[in-house]
């Protein structure tokens, strides 16, 4: 009996701060609940059978609402709510942002012998993002990853990935991204076209783009956060080796997805440590 919630941020991270009230159809509170620390809401009192309004609250989120419908049994699961940042619908101010890398990341998934998946990230990047004024679509970004910086967990790995068989880091550096262009899907989603240079090749890549909101940081500045997803072939990159295990089976899969979580501060500032 009793009403169940998962209160989510549009990235997946639990609001566990969230406070769920249910009213019935005339508007009456009926429950008062608040999220433990993995953003789940579990209440025992029982809901007596009908239609009710789940209204989810939390500081520095937008509210949400949705509806539920309990059955004899009185129980009424909500499923996941998700909160958007305040005012997060509004697209960041134009001008300059600079990437912070220390508040965002650059992972990529790899395939391994058929059956799971070798987790990866670089750990030194650079990028700037420019807010077009009168158009977004005209907005621009730019990024710089340092091969060398690859890290998977296992120095044996990340050895043969710096090697010539795969990034070749002496003769290629750097990654670079320079976008193109930009195409909206919705209010806060886009497609990124732009350029990927890696290994000796410039490729057409685009970005599927999800914009989470912008608010202060602790240090006195705004900041914007976005996730953005693609999938690259390593043929496309000159990146052909492979070991074959079993027949049909090798070693590494010939695709990689690429995770970007990104923060960017607005202005073309210093960056400060902290977390």
């Amino acid at each position: 009996m009793g009403l169940t919630a998962r209160i989510r941020t549009r990235d997946g991270w639990a609001v566990s701060h969230a406070v769920v009230t249910v009213t019935d159809m005339t508007g009456t509170q009926v429950l008062r609940a608040e999220a433990d620390a993995e953003g789940a809401v579990r209440d025992a009192t029982p809901l007596k059978p009908g239609a009710y309004t789940v209204i989810v609250t939390a500081v520095g989120y937008a509210p949400a609402a949705a509806s539920a419908i309990v059955t004899a049994s009185g129980r009424a699961e909500v499923g996941t709510v998700t909160l958007a940042r305040q005012g997060g619908a509004e697209l960041p101010p134009p001008g300059p942002w600079t990437i912070d890398p220390a508040h965002s990341s650059v992972g990529a998934v790899a395939q391994h012998l058929g059956i799971s998946s070798v987790h990866g990230r670089f750990t030194d990047f650079t990028g700037a993002i420019e807010i077009a004024p009168d158009d977004i679509a005209k907005s621009r970004v730019e990024a710089v990853i340092r091969a060398a910086s690859i890290d998977t967990g296992n120095a044996m790995r990340d050895g043969h990935l710096k090697s010539p068989d795969f990034l070749d880091v002496e003769n290629y550096p750097e990654i670079t991204y320079r976008s193109t262009g930009l195409t909206a899907n919705g209010p806060d989603r886009w497609t990124v076209h732009g350029e990927l240079g890696m290994h000796g090749v410039v490729r057409p890549v685009d970005l599927d783009l999800a914009y989470l909101g912008t608010g202060p940081d602790p240090w006195g500045g705004t900041r914007a956060a976005f996730r953005a997803t693609t999938e690259l072939r390593r043929e496309d990159f000159a990146m052909n080796y492979n070991q074959v295990v079993q027949a049909g089976i090798a070693a590494i899969g010939t695709t990689l997805k690429v995770e970007l979580d990104v923060q960017a501060v607005q202005g073309e500032v210093p960056l400060q440590a902290g977390s």
